[in-house]
């Protein structure tokens, strides 16, 4: 196999450029069947084969620096530096990240996991480059799905200035190879970045600037012209007057091609953006057909595609689904808001029955926000579906665009708490801390099933801004009898005891549950609150409980600063009530990839780790 051959960085240069072709079929195949067994993101991957390898080819690392925009992409990258052997262990705890991650390797250049970022990144390795007078390339590669952040306009914006080489890859899987990949574009390029024109180009303007009075309006009025034949001919014009070289299209999956627009691009001053045609999924039909169902695949039967393992069981998603489903019937203000995510939060049933009431605004957070705020002030009633993770990109917009003027604006918080395998930039732990903080929020969170569809409801009935945050997975079944109706800021008593309280959060009643039933196996007397409102704390209710309960343990599924077990003990400093808190909560650490089950045990929020910190606390 030619795969065999690949054994450390920069090993491809050395493969003959006929097995290339037959190197990227290994590539998927080796994918397609570790990914079966891992799960993983597949369909970008299989899109992005021959482009990486056709970077590899140009570029010699780790000396350059490749620079993955979200990095769900960087799997042929991973391989062909040497770490084929790892890929058993893929997004297991203590195995190998599926992001690009600087301490796994140094031919990973900057960790990533969430979008639009790549091009501020390697702008900056360029201006360090070149201050610290050194001589390497930088190249950025960003999807078009990442271009439609916001960032990476700001970042194209101060690229433009550069005068040293900096290489940005469009890797554009959203449009099939037509016409413009063919000979008149490919001419275009090859005259634009030849050598021999480059400087001719340079030394016409330079001698034409000498000519007194006349030689500036003759260059000026050449470059005007040469624009003008650029936008008949070249599609790129959008980057080409923002000051940046376009070369492209190219088909992603010829790596001749590629190979040979990536060596002009780096003998290039300045910025050049190299746009590349690939298909996601490309190799493997499923993905093909379902390029959304394999972004982020769970382990699956490669024959058919389908997942190996199927509970039936429903999740969170899926009661917002229905839930966001019921509105769009019975509401005709419910208008629904996500970035680039429909079907992953749960709204692809919304838009598809209600099409004019559905907004995805792409890979724009802080927009997104700040359209619904706008939304909410023209008489509708915004919700926006998010993963936790990317919603504290609009923290800004959060604070002063929705909570300063206190308006309804919905926010279905998917993915809270640990996600597993996906690591650090896709935990959900932050959300408790930064929007209880924000004055005029309110922040819920449900124990099961069942009150994550009535707080949905409570949520569109209020007025003001307002978040339901819910974890990834099954939705919890358990505790259906104790359904009492919401009353805002009000706790829910699941059992009434004495000596220790437990006042858990969201997905951990169901640890708290087993928290319980240890504690009264051992002959303790428990309490089991389901706080419903972490945002406002129920306070009476948290009087009650110190009167009664010689210890108060909160739980929560989020990072200890900020979270809710710190406002507790800050409710009860601030009373002088003397009573004793336990807060269980993730430390001040990221949390790596691994599963749920797992990363909970490690960080001390499972069931038994509660347990023998209850017994340790108490002196047991």
């Amino acid at each position: 196999m030619i795969l065999d051959k690949i054994n450390k960085p920069n090993d491809v240069q050395q493969i003959p450029e006929e097995d290339l072709p037959l190197l990227a079929q290994e590539i998927r195949e080796f994918l397609i069947r570790n990914l079966s067994d891992t799960g993983g993101h597949l369909a970008s991957n299989m899109g992005a084969v021959e482009l990486t390898i056709a970077l590899h080819r140009v570029f010699w690392l780790p000396q350059d620096k490749l620079i993955w925009d979200v990095g769900h992409q960087c799997y042929a990258h991973k391989i062909l530096t040497g770490r084929k052997e790892s890929f058993g262990n893929l997004r297991k705890a203590n195995g190998m990240s599926g992001f690009p991650k600087r301490s796994e390797s140094n031919c990973d250049s900057f960790d990533t996991g969430h979008s639009s970022t790549s091009i501020s990144a390697g702008l900056g390795y360029v201006k360090a480059r070149d201050l610290n007078k050194e001589n390497y390339h930088v190249v950025s590669i960003i999807g078009d799905g990442a271009l439609t952040g916001g960032m990476a306009y700001e970042a194209l914006n101060n690229a433009a200035d550069l005068e040293k080489n900096f290489t940005i890859i469009l890797n554009d899987n959203n449009m099939s190879i037509s016409d413009n990949v063919g000979g008149m574009s490919a001419y275009l390029d090859s005259i634009r970045t030849a050598v021999g024109y480059t400087d001719l180009k340079m030394n016409v303007a330079a001698t034409l600037n000498k000519i007194p009075r006349v030689g500036e309006k003759l260059v000026g009025s050449i470059r005007r012209a040469k624009g003008s034949i650029k936008q008949l001919v070249i599609p790129g014009m959008l980057f080409e007057n923002m000051g940046i070289t376009y070369l492209g299209p190219v088909d992603g999956h010829n790596i001749k091609q590629m190979v040979g627009i990536l060596k002009r691009a780096k003998r290039l001053e300045g910025a050049v953006l190299v746009h590349v045609l690939t298909e996601k999924g490309r190799g493997y039909d499923p993905a093909v057909r379902h390029p959304a169902r394999f972004h982020g695949t769970a382990p699956f039967e490669i024959e058919t595609g389908l997942p190996k393992k199927r509970t039936g069981l429903a999740c969170y998603t899926d009661i917002f689904s229905t839930v966001m489903r019921k509105f769009g019937d019975r509401n005709k203000k419910v208008v629904a808001v996500t970035a680039a995510m429909p079907s992953g939060t749960g709204l692809r049933r919304f838009a598809n029955m209600f099409p004019e009431r559905f907004f995805d605004v792409g890979i724009a957070e802080e927009h997104a926000v700040t359209f619904a705020a706008g939304l909410a002030l023209g008489g509708l009633i915004p919700v926006v579906a998010m993963y936790s993770s990317f919603l504290q990109r609009a923290f800004d917009q959060l604070m002063h665009d929705v909570c300063m003027q206190n308006l309804h604006v919905v926010f279905a918080i998917d993915r809270a708490g640990l996600v597993g395998s996906d690591g650090e930039t896709h935990h959900g732990c932050f959300d408790l801390s930064y929007l209880s903080m924000m004055p005029n929020m309110t922040v819920m969170a449900p124990k099961n099933k069942w009150e994550l569809s009535d707080m949905l409801k409570f949520a569109v009935a209020y007025d003001g801004p307002i978040a339901v945050r819910y974890p990834r997975g099954e939705a919890y079944t358990g505790l259906e009898e104790y359904r009492a109706p919401i009353e805002y800021g009000v706790f829910d008593v699941i059992e009434e005891g004495s000596e220790i309280a437990l006042v858990a959060v969201g997905s951990m009643v169901k640890e708290a549950e087993r928290v319980r039933d240890i504690l009264k196996g051992d002959g303790r007397e428990v309490t089991l609150v389901n706080a419903r409102f972490v945002k406002p704390l129920d306070t009476k209710m948290l009087d009650k409980l110190a009167k009664s309960h010689r210890l108060i343990v909160t739980m929560e599924e989020n990072v200890k600063a900020g979270g809710f077990g710190e406002q507790v003990i800050g409710y009860y400093n601030n009373e002088k009530v003397d009573v004793s808190v336990l807060q269980i909560a993730i430390g001040d650490a990221f949390v790596p990839h691994g599963s749920v089950g797992y990363l909970m045990k490690q960080v001390g929020i499972d069931a038994e780790s509660v347990v023998e910190r209850i017994k340790e606390y108490e002196g047991f």
